[in-house]
């Protein structure tokens, strides 16, 4: 039977099972139950001020962890204890300017990692405008953000809310972008690359075995990938 057994009723329970589970995806993806999806109380799914769209800001802020599109270009939540071998497998080993000086970033992406580590934290509209990305400007705005995830370069730090004359917030949360060596602080950067990238794998991938026993080497892999 599975290791990732929760049922989210609450911000807590969600917070909670960040901090234990250290992986938590939001929405259901190639291991069938490992989602936030699929063990949340119907009632907060959607559920307007007082649900998981809602809280996914606090729980970023409340648990430390970080979010992003991490497994298959969707989102996760990882806990600080997790994130630095899960960024480690990822950039191989590199940071942002180690890559480009080698070759394997490209020119679209170094431009957006640029503008971001230049101005983080920063909301995605403001960040899309200080970069010219939209109809008549620059193009694949969402295609290079997620690659930044994927890679762990870039995460979701929060999510701002826009507020009428009276301040009271409204509409869905903006979300807003950070490195995550900005987010995490020096922490993060003193130790992400303590360990070689094969080790950090190997970790991670140990971790998620432990978590999820009935998903077979290939899935956690492809999720890995």
């Amino acid at each position: 039977m599975n290791r990732f057994d929760l049922y989210i009723r609450t911000k807590d329970d969600l917070i909670e099972a960040v901090r234990r589970l250290g992986f938590v995806p939001l929405f259901m993806n190639s291991v069938p139950g490992f989602s936030v999806e699929e063990h949340v109380d119907p009632s907060v799914w959607f559920a307007g001020d007082d649900g998981v769209w809602e809280w996914k800001g606090p729980v970023i802020r409340e648990s430390g962890c970080a979010y992003g599109k991490f497994f298959e270009k969707k989102a996760v939540f990882v806990s600080a204890e997790w994130f630095p071998d899960l960024a480690n497998y990822r950039r191989d080993g590199y940071d942002f300017d180690a890559r480009w000086d080698d070759g394997l970033a490209s020119f679209k992406d170094k431009e957006l990692f640029d503008l971001l580590d230049a101005r983080a934290p920063v909301i995605s509209r403001e960040l899309k405008r200080a970069g010219d990305y939209g109809k008549t400007g620059r193009k694949g705005f969402d295609t290079i953000i997620t690659r930044l995830q994927t890679q762990c370069y870039a995460l979701i730090s929060d999510f701002v809310y826009e507020k009428d004359r009276f301040g009271n917030t409204y509409g869905w949360g903006v979300a807003e972008y950070s490195t995550p060596e900005l987010f995490f602080g020096p922490d993060f950067r003193a130790g992400v690359y303590r360990r070689s990238p094969e080790e950090s794998y190997a970790r991670v991938f140990d971790h998620l075995r432990e978590l999820l026993p009935d998903a077979d080497e290939k899935t956690i892999k492809k999720i890995l990938r």
